[in-house]
């Protein structure tokens, strides 16, 4: 694998699957260069033949975004082979813990949430920012939920306790942004959180009203091609400012 400064270079993080396959699909349809990453080497391989068989340009790469001897196994790849990085997706997310209460949760569970949603963007981000640095547009898109809202529909004030871990770890994602906007505030590069609304990730979620994966996939890859003179350190669903 190997690119010239002016191809552009995206890695999508969590993208054997929903939302993270389908931003790898629309990024390589506008004629980007997709890293395909998963910690399923088995199924991240599968995705990435599908993608190829569309006649897409992808590129699989094992990936666990909560080790740290993964992250540096797959950058120090990346350093070999490229000489910058265009687009970082931080998209690897899990447990969305409903069933949980905060003041009965599972902090063990809670600590390998935070591990993945919250530590692992904050891992790769700063192991793949010597490359991203490269890049005459930078952007990083963090891939949050509007249940780390303090304000709007289903946000944190409106969960009873519940989704303690997800909740408090988008939350904190959303935080890392602003914190990581203002570090880079004199760079390139942009750097916002993204809201892909109630998706149809999973069977049964369109029969309650989740959209269509490609429309909630459409609202991140917005926020990884914004224009140079774009915002940095929001918040956004579907191009849409959201409160914090």
């Amino acid at each position: 694998m190997s690119a010239e400064n002016t191809q552009r270079i995206a890695l999508v993080t969590g993208a054997n699957r929903g939302l993270g396959l389908e931003v790898c699909r629309q990024l390589a349809q506008q004629g980007i260069t997709v890293i395909l990453t998963a910690r399923d080497h088995q199924k991240g391989e599968q995705a990435t033949q599908q993608l190829l068989n569309e006649g897409l340009q992808v590129i699989f790469k094992p990936l666990d975004v909560g080790d740290d001897a993964s992250v540096h196994q797959l950058v120090q790849d990346l350093t070999a082979d490229l000489d910058h990085l265009d687009i970082l997706i931080n998209n690897a997310g899990i447990n969305f813990d409903f069933q949980q209460q905060t003041l009965e949760a599972d902090l063990k569970e809670v600590q390998h949430t935070l591990n993945t949603n919250l530590f692992g963007a904050w891992r790769m981000t700063q192991a793949c920012l010597p490359l991203l640095r490269k890049s005459q547009h930078g952007r990083i898109v963090n891939v949050s939920s509007g249940a780390g809202s303090f304000e709007g529909p289903r946000g944190l004030q409106e969960q009873s306790g519940g989704l303690p871990a997800y909740g408090i770890s988008k939350a904190a994602l959303n935080a890392l942004t602003v914190k990581l906007s203002r570090s880079l505030q004199e760079t390139s590069i942009l750097v916002n959180a993204v809201c892909p609304n109630f998706t149809a990730t999973y069977p049964g979620t369109a029969e309650m009203g989740a959209r269509p994966i490609p429309e909630g996939a459409a609202a991140i890859v917005w926020a990884a091609l914004l224009p140079d003179d774009g915002p940095t350190g929001g918040f956004f669903r579907d191009g849409k400012a959201l409160p914090w």
